[in-house]
């Protein structure tokens, strides 16, 4: 049996553009893509901590210690620029797997830089 978990989380980021008139999507700076661990195209879900908003997307890469977060497409009508958001990937893990899973967790300040990064510790099995 497998079971859905967090894999990783860009946590109180910064929306800093959109463009409506774009296929969709969210570009995330690439540096903050690689401290996460998030892969380009890798589906997303995005929680807006300002109104409660949220959406499915992917990811683009956009260019490297900008901090930019430009949600793009649709998905504009669910964001503003400077609202803050949480960014998620989930991963599927077999029940032998579980016990190892550790997920990352990026912080950020307003302007998206890293404050730290968290692989929190192994996920405990209720049972």
């Amino acid at each position: 049996m497998k079971k859905s978990f967090l894999s990783s989380k860009i946590h109180k980021a910064t929306v800093t553009d959109s463009q409506l008139d774009y296929e969709g999507s969210c570009e995330i700076d690439v540096s903050l893509l690689n401290a996460a661990g998030i892969s380009v195209y890798e589906k997303i879900d995005i929680y807006n901590i300002t109104n409660g908003e949220r959406f499915t997307t992917y990811a683009i890469e956009g260019k490297a210690e900008t901090g930019n977060i430009c949600i793009n497409g649709a998905c504009c009508h669910k964001v503003s620029i400077g609202d803050k958001i949480i960014i998620c990937t989930y991963v599927d893990i077999d029940s032998k797997e579980i016990k190892n899973h550790k997920p990352k967790v990026i912080h950020v300040d307003d302007q998206n830089r890293i404050l730290d990064l968290n692989t929190y510790e192994n996920v405990s099995l209720v049972e």
